[in-house]
């Protein structure tokens, strides 16, 4: 039976109701197609992201990693290309750490590419209606820390899923509000991103995903 690490974060900034999170605990505990889903939700710290993930990992010992995070201002799910070994924070994490141009891992590969089937996820979220392209930046910030270590310390399939903003979340922008999605259809588009990652075998879908910027 496989099993499968899904990964959110908590609170953080303007984030207090982080969706990645909450979607982790809402599949934990349940099975899609034939694997066994764990979620655990992982602290917006720098320095203690990597202890709780390799903590997972070491327990559960998954066939696939998957982690999620927030991306306000995303206009859909997006899963992530690359991770790469920069820490460069545009804010603060929840103890006050921005760390500029660090590795995150030191000695480490400058990046790693996602081994989940990116081109398949995409093909089968828009097949069932939901918006979503493949991303070919994580960002510098935990996200991107948290990707990083996923393909660093598993040799799992692990790669990334970015959510957009949910509505009470864009509805508090004091200007103009960002892009969202309800949190069924998140949890839905990384429920899918997990069951075709379990389904597929061989090389990933031969579709066109790159961008000019």
């Amino acid at each position: 039976m496989s099993r499968v690490l899904l990964t959110g974060f908590g609170a953080y900034a303007e984030e207090s109701d982080n969706p990645s999170g909450s979607i982790a605990r809402r599949l934990d505990g349940g099975r899609v197609d034939g694997a066994d889903i764990i979620g655990r939700v992982l602290p917006v710290d720098t320095e203690g992201v990597r202890a709780a993930l390799a903590e997972a990992i070491d327990e559960i010992r998954p066939e696939v990693v998957v982690v999620t995070g927030v991306a306000p201002g995303r206009p859909s799910p997006s899963v992530e290309r690359v991770a790469i070994n920069v820490r460069d924070f545009p804010i603060p994490d929840i103890n006050g750490r921005a760390p500029i141009d660090q590795p995150v891992e030191a000695g480490g590969p400058e990046a790693y590419l996602s081994t989940l089937p990116i081109k398949a996820i995409v093909d089968g979220w828009r097949a069932k209606g939901i918006p979503g392209y493949v991303s070919n930046t994580a960002g510098t910030y935990l996200c991107n820390q948290t990707f990083y270590l996923a393909r660093h310390l598993s040799r799992a399939r692990a790669g990334m899923v970015h959510v957009p903003a949910t509505p009470p979340r864009a509805a508090s922008a004091a200007l103009l509000p960002p892009p969202s999605m309800s949190l069924v259809d998140l949890e839905e588009a990384v429920r899918l991103a997990v069951s075709i990652t379990v389904g597929h075998r061989g090389p990933d879908l031969l579709l066109g995903g790159g961008a000019i910027s």
